[in-house]
């Protein structure tokens, strides 16, 4: 088990910057794949970005060259940081992690929203 809390969302104009944190309740250091993803009203859940235990990172085609996915093993933090802001970012970007044993578990979710 492993709970996981995010923060850093909140309201951003056009071109602006965010970083997400997304704060683990356990070391997350064995925890093989770590990822963001997104929720705009009325659409479905997408991928933003995942990172694995090694540091191998995948990013959605519309993020890529924007943001950033990191993993902090020592603090059991997981970040987006998040550039060059769109009005179609607009959404509730959450974490999940994939354990070992194929387990999923996810934030809570926070709530970014860039005007336009």
């Amino acid at each position: 088990q492993v709970q996981l809390v995010e923060s850093g969302g909140g309201l951003v104009q056009n071109g602006g910057s965010l970083r997400l944190s997304c704060a683990a309740s356990r070391s997350i250091s064995s925890i093989p794949v770590m990822g963001w993803y997104r929720q705009a009203p009325g659409k479905q859940r997408e991928l933003v970005a995942t990172i694995t235990s090694g540091g191998t990172t995948n990013y959605a085609d519309s993020v890529k060259g924007r943001f950033t996915i990191s993993r902090d093993n020592d603090k059991d933090t997981l970040y987006l940081q998040m550039n060059s802001l769109k009005p179609e970012d607009t959404a509730v970007y959450y974490c999940n992690a994939l354990d070992r044993n194929l387990a999923l578990f996810w934030g809570q979710g926070t709530q970014v929203t860039v005007s336009s």
